[in-house]
């Protein structure tokens, strides 16, 4: 039977010109097989693939924003949720569905909190990506059958949502934050001005309801926005 959350229903994105689907995968026969059933369930004709988030963000800066990407959760130069928040933010209205063999139900709460549009089990039947993908065009936001969603992921989930509303600047300076420079330093790295590293810090601090950059590197680290999650096997 297929679950999917209508409670957490979301609008769907608009209709763009770009037409194309995303993979991104760093296992190179699960991205081909992804790939075919991607082609044999929708109407997707231009499908794309990635090997790293790098790469993924690479591809849609050259492109117009995918309609949809496909996201592994572990690639080589990211691992946790802090990839699909950047994806997010780079790929505008686009759907993105988290597969992956990690199904916690802690990392589903946590998936759907920072923005994924459904998560499927990496080796799901190609039935259940073409029911997935059907519930998010129809607006839903798809889970797998068995999913509960726990109250005691309530305050990460909360934390994800506050970090899912951070610009790309403003991400890219918590990364620096959470690394452990100083605002010198982070004005240097990103060729800005210190006082304007200092209102981006003030306004980070206030979209995550903290009072410290201690305690927004906690929120951060909390939230899985630099936390590796469980290796596929």
């Amino acid at each position: 039977m297929t679950a999917y959350s209508s409670a957490t229903t979301r609008p769907a994105s608009p209709t763009k010109s770009s037409n194309w689907a995303l993979i991104v995968d760093d296992h190179p026969l699960f991205c081909d097989a992804l790939e075919l059933t991607l082609r044999s369930v929708t109407e997707y004709t231009d499908v794309r693939t990635a090997n790293s988030l790098s790469g993924a963000l690479d591809e849609i800066e050259r492109s117009a924003p995918p309609d949809l990407v496909l996201l592994d959760l572990n690639l080589p130069d990211v691992s946790g949720l802090d990839g699909l928040l950047r994806l997010r933010r780079q790929a505008g209205g686009a759907h993105v569905v988290i597969v992956t063999s990690v199904t916690d139900n802690a990392v589903i709460s946590g998936a759907i909190a920072a923005g994924a549009s459904g998560f499927v089990p990496k080796h799901s039947r190609r039935e259940t990506f073409r029911d997935a993908i059907a519930a998010i065009n129809a607006g839903q936001v798809y889970t797998p059958s068995g999913f509960v969603a726990g109250e005691a992921a309530a305050a990460e989930t909360e934390n994800l949502r506050r970090l899912r509303s951070l610009t790309k600047q403003q991400a890219r300076i918590l990364e620096l934050v959470c690394a452990g420079k100083l605002n010198k330093q982070i004005a240097y790295d990103l060729s800005i001005a210190e006082t304007t590293v200092k209102a981006h810090v003030t306004a980070i601090m206030r979209k995550l309801g903290v009072q410290s950059r201690t305690q927004a590197v906690l929120v951060a680290h909390e939230a899985s926005f630099t936390s590796p999650l469980p290796k596929d096997e």
